[in-house]
């Protein structure tokens, strides 16, 4: 999937739905940051590494993949397009999705999501070493 909106099959809902990894460590940090924020819309957090009876298996593994959003009229945004939907519901972070809105820059930021994906299974690993070594 691209950072291009994608019709989803779901109905709509009336908040922002964030789908995010909550195995992944990193991930976890920075949906922490902005889950200790008071929205200015309302957002539903669904942590997709759990599965659950309204996700199949491959949607679970689309949604673990790549960062998701699911907008109030049930489009799907993933990447930066996701990024920048979120930033713009969230106090201190709606400047850079106004930003982001300007002509040429997402697409920019979707290059540096991209590179981002490739570089993101070795902090992961790092950030675990870093945890257990941590606790032990």
């Amino acid at each position: 999937m691209t950072a291009q909106a994608a019709t989803d099959n779901s109905t709509p809902c009336n908040e922002l739905t964030v789908l995010f990894d909550g195995a992944c460590p990193l991930c976890r940090r920075e949906i922490g940051v902005y889950q200790s924020l008071i929205p200015l819309q309302p957002v539903q957090w669904l942590d997709v590494s759990k599965g659950g009876e309204d996700i199949s298996a491959e949607e679970q593994a689309l949604y673990m993949a790549r960062f998701h959003v699911r907008q109030k009229d049930g489009q799907l945004l993933s990447g930066a397009a996701a990024f920048v939907a979120l930033w713009l519901a969230m106090p201190g972070w709606r400047w850079l999705g106004r930003f982001a809105r300007l002509p040429g820059v997402t697409p920019v930021l979707e290059v540096m999501y991209r590179g981002f994906l490739h570089l993101r299974p070795h902090l992961q690993r790092l950030l675990r070493n870093t945890s257990a070594k941590s606790t032990s």
